[in-house]
């Protein structure tokens, strides 16, 4: 399972204080402990309105899904209308990154791990030739080398 982080703006037209932002934290917090997710420290109350956004680490695969689990509760916890914000993904090199990956362009494929004459590990991913019509080998090469941090090889199939 990956780990997502998912930002949401908790205050975007700046109408509470410090107390109720600290309030909403605690709630948040607690309620993200419930559900087995952490919530970053940003001292929301120090920031401009625009830019009072929680960052929430969880598990999961489904960005949307976890999107929406994090804008409910910043509703309950904040009282306020919540804005989406960008949700990545933490990677840690392993294969449900790469597929992680490979699910954001909409494809999947075979992982195998090796290592080469060197001593590095190597990464082979094989993939449908008709899957590389629609998206050029680069974008995926580029995006599962910086994911695993390894050397990366495609095959296609």
């Amino acid at each position: 399972m990956r780990t997502a982080v998912v930002r949401v703006g908790v205050d975007p037209v700046g109408e509470l204080g410090p107390q109720q932002l600290a309030d909403g934290m605690t709630m948040l917090r607690d309620m993200m402990i419930e559900r087995g997710a952490q919530v970053l420290d940003n001292q929301l109350a120090g920031l401009p309105a625009h830019r009072r956004e929680v960052q929430v680490l969880i598990a999961g695969d489904d960005a949307q899904e976890l999107q929406q689990l994090v804008i409910e509760l910043c509703a309950k916890a904040f009282g306020t209308a919540p804005q989406a914000g960008v949700v990545t993904f933490v990677s840690r090199g392993t294969d449900d990154d790469a597929r992680g990956v490979l699910a954001g362009f909409g494809l999947s494929g075979e992982i195998e791990r090796g290592v080469d004459s060197d001593g590095w590990e190597v990464v082979s991913v094989t993939l449908r030739e008709a899957d590389l019509d629609r998206i050029p080998e680069s974008r995926i090469h580029t995006a599962l080398e910086a994911s695993l941090n390894c050397e990366v090889h495609i095959r296609t199939v």
